[in-house]
């Protein structure tokens, strides 16, 4: 595998998803790690159902639902703790491999950037909380154009920033049904199964399976 653009997913692959509930596990009780994977969960179903009615949301409109959502369905869940695991979510702390794996695509001399359903504040405030800004050259949303992934028009959005063609780019994405939409779309997409799920969509396959960022291979072409 080589390429001279990588491009990742932000939500799970570059930053924690669970890191706000983790702030406050103690205060969210025994129900703590169930909330916040309905949580992602609701979250993704928003995207997905609203883009196939033909409408569109802010991402944050669909996180702040998606909580709501998990509140309603674990009542043992303190309701004040909203305000908390909302503002901790534009703080979410990277995983330890995105920053290293990042700078050493830079050193190598390729293109590195995101590709997101989050919003531009959102982003914004996540990849400075990471400190990965300075080791992006671009963080591109779906806001732009109001459809979310996967969606082919969401993976145009970096050809059209870097002007280059589908197989140029790799794709990296810690979410199955995004590599999916990648592969679908021309990209080499690469796995990062770091839940160790079992594989889906046999017809659109990864180009590899990493279990973490550290095992990305770097070549470029």
């Amino acid at each position: 595998m080589s390429g001279k653009i990588f491009v990742f997913d932000a939500y799970g692959t570059l930053l924690d998803v669970h890191a706000a509930i983790a702030r406050y596990r103690e205060a969210a009780g025994p129900d703590a790690d169930r909330f916040s994977d309905l949580w992602r969960a609701k979250q993704l179903e928003y995207t997905w159902t609203l883009t196939l009615a033909g409408h569109y949301q802010d991402f944050w409109i669909l996180t702040e639902r998606a909580l709501d959502f998990a509140f309603a369905r674990f009542p043992s869940v303190d309701g004040g703790l909203k305000p908390k695991l909302l503002d901790a979510y534009f703080e979410l702390g990277a995983f330890p491999d995105a920053l290293p794996i990042l700078t050493k695509l830079k050193h190598a001399g390729s293109g590195t950037a995101i590709l997101s359903n989050g919003s531009p504040k959102m982003l914004s405030a996540a990849v400075k909380a990471g400190k990965l800004d300075n080791s992006l050259d671009a963080v591109l949303s779906v806001d732009t154009i109001r459809i979310y992934k996967p969606r082919s028009e969401v993976y145009e959005l970096v050809i059209d920033h870097f002007e280059c063609a589908p197989p140029d780019v790799v794709f990296i994405s810690s979410n199955r049904w995004d590599v999916m939409g990648a592969a679908a779309f021309g990209f080499k997409p690469v796995w990062v199964n770091r839940a160790k799920n079992p594989d889906e969509y046999p017809d659109h396959p990864p180009v590899v399976t990493i279990p973490d960022l550290t095992s990305l291979p770097v070549s470029v072409a």
